[in-house]
């Protein structure tokens, strides 16, 4: 563990990006914990009389058609949008990494089906599947996870399948086999473990496509339902000011969304960097 940390320390100082990133997500992280207990006024009260007012000393990021403060709703909606993208994400790796694995190790039927499974969504355009999933569970968090999760599936089992086919005839499998254990325990034991690097950079990557794509249901009213704290659902309702000129309204939850999408791409190299062994020799 020790080694690993003095590599990590040394990857952040190393390369500004990643440290940069590392720190976006640890701002994003704390956001998410805190935001609620930081946030100045509560995001769901509104106040005619502020309706509409520009970034100010009392509210930093103005305020909507109805007088809620815009810095507490993004604040806010931190935690609901991370939320969605990590169980999104995680429900995506344990669907799409295991089988993906398990098709690249074993080939035959587990491949078969496996393959036509991903063909089959990757057929369809991936934010329209979603869109459609959302429209016939009915728009609630937990079904716009399961539809995120669905579309996200393709990536993993492939980049798994891939993976595993190449390392399933290596040394260090063989030498498993030969000490005696089991198919299953090779494959959750040694080829999963020398797949992590490259499937923690998917789970990055994906995790800001997760994030834009939550949002991007919201923004057509296929997400969460308002008046919840949502940035795809800020964007929106602030798309309908920005000719009149309360630019605001959508500027600072679209900055938002930005930042987070920016701060998983980058977040991705920097995880490959500290996990991978090849980069520690």
């Amino acid at each position: 563990m020790l080694p690993l940390l003095r590599h990590a320390r040394y990857v952040l100082s190393e390369n500004p990006v990643t440290g940069l990133a590392f720190g976006l997500f640890g701002l994003f992280l704390f956001a998410a914990i805190f935001g609620p207990l930081l946030a100045p006024y509560n995001p769901m009260q509104s106040n005619a009389a502020m309706a509409l007012k520009p970034p100010s000393a009392a509210h930093w990021f103005g305020t909507d058609q109805l007088g809620r403060d815009i810095f507490s709703r993004v604040l806010v909606a931190t935690r609901l949008d991370l939320t969605i993208a990590f169980a999104s994400v995680i429900l995506a790796f344990l669907l799409g990494a295991l089988s993906g694995v398990a098709a690249g190790y074993f080939g035959g039927w587990t491949d078969r089906v496996v393959g036509r499974l991903a063909d089959t969504i990757m057929a369809f355009p991936l934010f329209v599947l979603a869109m459609g999933i959302v429209a016939a569970l009915g728009n609630e968090v937990i079904n716009i996870v399961i539809a995120t999760a669905i579309i996200n599936f393709p990536l993993y089992a492939r980049v798994a399948r891939a993976e595993a086919n190449v390392r399933r005839d290596a040394g260090f499998v063989e030498a498993a086999r030969l000490s005696g254990n089991g198919e299953t325990r090779v494959l959750l034991g040694h080829i999963l473990p020398n797949i992590m690097p490259i499937m923690m950079v998917q789970m990055s990557l994906t995790m800001g496509y997760a994030i834009l794509n939550a949002a991007g249901l919201s923004f057509i009213g296929l997400g969460v339902r308002p008046p919840a704290a949502e940035w795809g659902i800020m964007v929106a309702e602030g798309a309908n000011f920005i000719q009149s000129g309360e630019w605001w309204i959508a500027l600072f939850p679209g900055l938002a969304l930005m930042l987070a999408v920016f701060c998983f791409n980058l977040l991705g190299d920097g995880l490959r960097d500290i996990i991978d062994p090849r980069m520690r020799t």
